[in-house]
């Protein structure tokens, strides 16, 4: 013991350097005890043991252990006032044995694991980025520390510290990137698609003179105002605009400004100072902040408060903005593009919004079509969402029949394409993987095309030779065809009008036309009159 004693004091300064390179060279604990322990064990055969104060779930968790290769110990719960105590300690270092700490301080002696015996020393642990925590070290044999010893053991906590920030921060860059991935997933699941950069489905056909205006204004930094339905996808060109941009690599920040209490509402947007109300313990950043260099989405802004109007025409006029609580102004760089389906020039005129910050965010104004507008992206939104429906719920895939997708096209859609997502969903689930149930998830108890919007007409008994084929063995283009060749014979060709075939198919003339047109379905020669 007394060669021991004699390497350890010679070497003390070595020893200690070796014990920070080993420290900074592990970002998990477990790791870094474990070698800590085997250095120390040349010269002290000692038993180190970390054990961390979780100041947000109110427990004490073991997370490293010089005698094993992993923590095994679990957690242990504590209130929220003892939790409090131990941290303070620990920020101060301190250290004492074991003993004195059950007897002098029972509350924060509660973060020593029970087995620890009365020889051991604990000392304080505390990181620069709020990570608190005990260190024990237990010598072998039981036997008790010299005075030097002490002084020795004390030099190991500004290392371990650090290690135990190491640690800390490692577990909140896995939290964070845990859920940021859940986030994504879940707009993945709210935008329905598969991958950000996937293709916006009516890009090139019902959305194409949308995507022009996207074209047109994305590598500005002007404010952009996306008028449109609720669920007509005004979030999806919002994100288009942003991805398009340059400013595609900062951040997209999406808020919804009618779910937010207008008590909340600045100190969300614009964050706040440390007690700067009841609550308020730690500053802030708001939205504007956090999108800094990026994209801020004000969806619904048409419900923001009038208070808050105010500072976000200041953001739009001077890129500043203040704390709630705060006196410094904040410089932002951020780009607007706001969103609502509310008629705003009927709210200034009701007083309820302002008429400058209506002339700063319509700078450039971009009107999306609602879905009934655009039927002919209707097949393609609804083999899409069959196909997620499937992977979502463990389905076989079903892909729309003909019958569906006249169904599908002659209803209205008042939600738009997040009512078609519902619809499909259900669709998928009611059929249980073996069809579409597209009817019953409609609402309608009409399951034959024919009778889809259908008064007395001339189709009545009427059957032509397209209808012997069945239509399990056409492909649905062919099935289609035939099946709009058959209303168009018995209409004698016409299209509009009260008994004109887009009347019998529930489907807009002009949206009919075009698929007669992709399908080559030449209706002049059916007319025996005018349409």
């Amino acid at each position: 013991m007394v060669l021991l004693t004699n390497t350890l004091d010679s070497n003390i300064d070595e020893l200690i350097s070796e014990v920070w390179r080993e420290a900074c060279r592990h970002i998990d604990m477990c790791d870094a005890t474990a070698n800590i322990g085997s250095l120390l064990a040349k010269v002290w055969p000692v038993r180190l043991t970390v054990c961390e104060i979780d100041t947000v779930k109110h427990q004490i968790v073991t997370i490293g252990d010089s005698q094993k290769s992993h923590a095994s110990e679990g957690s242990q719960p504590c209130a929220a006032t003892a939790i409090k105590k131990m941290a303070a300690w620990a920020q101060e270092r301190n250290l004492m044995p074991v003993r004195q700490l059950r007897t002098e301080l029972p509350a924060v002696a509660r973060a020593v694991p029970g087995h620890v015996a009365g020889a051991a020393l604990v000392g304080g642990l505390a990181g620069e980025h709020d990570a608190y925590g005990v260190l024990i070290i237990e010598p072998a044999g039981n036997s008790n520390f010299g005075a030097g010893r002490a002084r020795f053991a004390r030099r190991l906590l500004e290392p371990l510290s650090a290690a135990l920030d190491n640690h800390h921060r490692l577990r909140e860059l896995t939290e964070l990137r845990a859920a940021a991935e859940a986030d994504k997933q879940s707009l993945l699941t709210r935008l329905g698609r598969e991958s950000l950069n996937e293709p916006v489905i009516g890009a090139a056909d019902g959305l194409k003179g949308v995507f022009e205006r996207v074209g047109k204004v994305c590598n500005s930094d002007l404010p952009v105002l996306i008028l449109g339905e609720t669920g007509s996808g005004k979030e999806v060109i919002a994100r288009e605009i942003h991805l398009r941009s340059r400013r595609s690599d900062g951040p997209f920040i999406r808020v919804n400004c009618g779910a937010i209490s207008p008590e909340l509402i600045d100190s969300e947007l614009f964050g706040h100072e440390k007690g700067s109300f009841t609550g308020a313990t730690n500053q802030r950043r708001g939205w504007f902040e956090r999108a800094n260099h990026g994209t801020l989405f004000l969806d619904e802004v048409g419900e923001l408060p009038p208070a808050a109007q105010v500072r976000l025409l200041r953001v739009l006029q001077d890129g500043l903005i203040q704390r709630v609580g705060g006196e410094q102004d904040v410089a932002v760089a951020v780009r607007i593009v706001a969103a609502t389906h509310r008629d705003l020039p009927n709210l200034i005129q009701d007083g309820r919004f302002r008429e400058d910050l209506w002339y700063r965010l319509a700078t450039f104004p971009i009107v999306l079509p609602p879905l009934r507008e655009r039927r002919g992206d209707i097949l393609a939104l609804a083999g899409h969402f069959a196909r997620r429906a499937a992977t979502r719920f463990g389905l076989r895939l079903q892909l729309p029949q003909p019958d569906d997708l006249l169904l599908l096209e002659s209803y209205e859609w008042p939600g738009n394409v997040r009512e078609l997502a519902a619809v499909m969903d259900r669709a998928a689930i009611l059929g249980d993987g073996e069809r579409l149930e597209v009817a019953k998830a409609l609402g309608t108890p009409m399951t034959s095309v024919s009778a889809v919007g259908a008064a007395p007409t001339p189709l009545q008994n009427t059957a032509t030779p397209a209808d012997t084929n069945s239509a399990q063995t056409l492909t649905l283009d062919e099935a289609m065809r035939q099946h709009i060749e058959t209303v168009l014979a018995a209409t004698h060709g016409r299209v509009e009008g009260r008994h004109g075939a887009a009347r019998i198919l529930a489907i807009n003339p002009h949206t009919l036309r075009a698929r007669m047109r992709k399908l080559g379905v030449e209706w002049n020669r059916y007319k025996t009159h005018e349409d």
